[in-house]
């Protein structure tokens, strides 16, 4: 549902659902960031900020700043593995945010923690692709058909890095599912 002015509508269901999906899937990655820094909460702090607003609560400078903060933290991870997992922390913050304007670029609030996840799982397994490629297959599976539905007011999902490969894989594979 995109209007004239090539705005998606939203509500703020919509965005729980979207937090909620990131949340998921960024959890799965915290370990492999905490491994390599056991004393750095931030990316903790980030998913749990996403599921204080899953839970009911509202938006507020809690998910912003704790998505900025895990991003921060993966700017200082001393592993490719880390880094990824930080960044899907700080998406899954940041998912509360996804802005109604219908560009490509949108699509990373609503898949990047998955995309960032996958890659760091295939990097923590010594670069295993098939690792990555199972990471997105589950994160296929736990797509809800609200959250498709979401995903669908998007044009696809821009290509680029493996991130984004994988991005735009599991993109692909959702959009065909309803």
């Amino acid at each position: 549902m995109t209007n004239k002015a090539g705005e998606v509508e939203l509500s703020m269901q919509d965005l729980r659902v979207v937090a909620r999906y990131a949340a998921e899937c960024a959890q799965e990655a915290l370990p492999i960031f905490e491994t390599s820094h056991p004393d750095d909460r931030r990316p903790r702090a980030a998913v749990e900020s996403a599921w204080t607003f899953v839970d009911g609560a509202k938006r507020t400078n809690l998910q912003r700043i704790s998505a900025l903060a895990a991003h921060k933290a993966a700017r200082e991870a001393t592993t490719e593995a880390a880094q990824n997992a930080a960044r899907a922390a700080g998406h899954a913050a940041a998912a509360a945010y996804l802005h109604p304007l219908a560009k490509s670029t949108q699509v990373g609030h609503i898949l990047g923690a998955a995309a960032c996840s996958a890659h760091a799982a295939e990097l923590a397994a010594d670069g295993d692709p098939s690792v990555g490629a199972a990471r997105i297959q589950q994160a296929r599976e736990r797509a809800t058909p609200a959250l498709v539905a979401v995903l669908k007011r998007y044009p696809a999902a821009p290509s680029g890095n493996r991130v984004a490969e994988l991005m735009s894989e599991l993109d692909a594979s959702l959009r065909s599912l309803y």
